[in-house]
């Protein structure tokens, strides 16, 4: 490891050989992590604070691996792996092994038949006649060959959350949805800060470990009865990129058992349920 006189102040910043201070501030995942943890440290001066008579501080980023996404020149960092020093007074430490990948976003899309009218499927209480799409999909990570999961796509440097999610949506559905006409769930929902803290709005499937925080956007649509049974079973993704994705069509009141192990897909169904009842949806 070397070190590296870093640009924020007070930290030491500790770099493997072949990787510069210049490509890390570069990646916006660790730029926007290190405003957010400064902005909640900042947050201990507020005498109401369970921290405020011994404050911790960020006292050094020691980065351990990386990926590059891309080719030479215009290579960039894809994933990132560090431990974050972070201390008080006393010498108190917190957990601060890190693993850097941006946002993503999550699709819940949702298929009604276009030969139910709403008044009858209004009669069937919450969920009515209704289809929800997900994907299969190896993910190694897992240990799976056939994860079934919402649609979801990390978002790319300089891209929008809503661009992100309607291009999902065309890449892995094979629907053309307009950006405009998706609904940001998490964002419908807010969420109060503790002790003052304002963090992006979305699903944070591991936040003991990792940045990733997912907005859950859906689109309802009718369609023809006879076109349902195609979704099923349908063979779509990049395979450039070698994706692999399998669609499944599940009945809404089947998607919590049918989507049990994918975090953002319960959470996208607790959202939708509450904001049904609530007739916004």
């Amino acid at each position: 490891m070397t070190s590296i006189t870093p640009k924020v102040k007070g930290i030491e910043l500790l770099l493997p050989r072949g990787f510069s201070e210049q490509l890390l501030f570069e990646f916006s995942p660790f730029k926007n992590w290190l405003s957010t943890l400064f902005s909640s440290l900042v947050k201990q001066a507020n005498p109401s604070h369970p921290f405020n008579k011994d404050p911790y501080r960020l006292r050094s980023v020691e980065i351990q691996s990386f990926d590059l996404f891309g080719k030479p020149p215009n290579q960039r960092i894809g994933f990132l792996k560090f431990i974050a020093g972070i201390s008080n007074g006393a010498g108190e430490t917190l957990p601060g092994s890190v693993f850097i990948r941006g946002p993503s976003v999550a699709m819940l899309v949702i298929l009604v038949p276009d030969d139910v009218s709403k008044e009858d499927n209004d009669k069937d209480g919450l969920w009515g006649e209704r289809y929800a799409l997900l994907t299969v999909q190896p993910r190694i990570a897992a240990g799976s060959l056939a994860f079934v999961e919402l649609p979801a796509g990390m978002v790319e440097e300089g891209g929008s959350f809503s661009g992100t999610a309607a291009r999902e949506i065309r890449e892995e559905l094979g629907l053309e949805i307009p950006a405009d006409q998706l609904r940001c769930l998490s964002d419908m929902a807010g969420a109060p800060g503790v002790n003052g803290e304002d963090l992006p709005l979305g699903m944070y499937p591991s936040a003991g470990g990792c940045d990733e925080h997912i907005p859950i956007y859906m689109h309802e649509r009718r369609v023809p009865r006879e076109t349902l049974g195609e979704w099923a079973g349908k063979l779509t993704g990049l395979r450039s990129e070698g994706e692999k994705i399998t669609l499944k069509l599940v009945k809404m009141r089947d998607l919590w058992r049918e989507g049990a192990r994918d975090a953002k897909c319960l959470a996208a169904l607790a959202l939708w349920q509450e904001f049904r009842r609530q007739g916004k949806v």
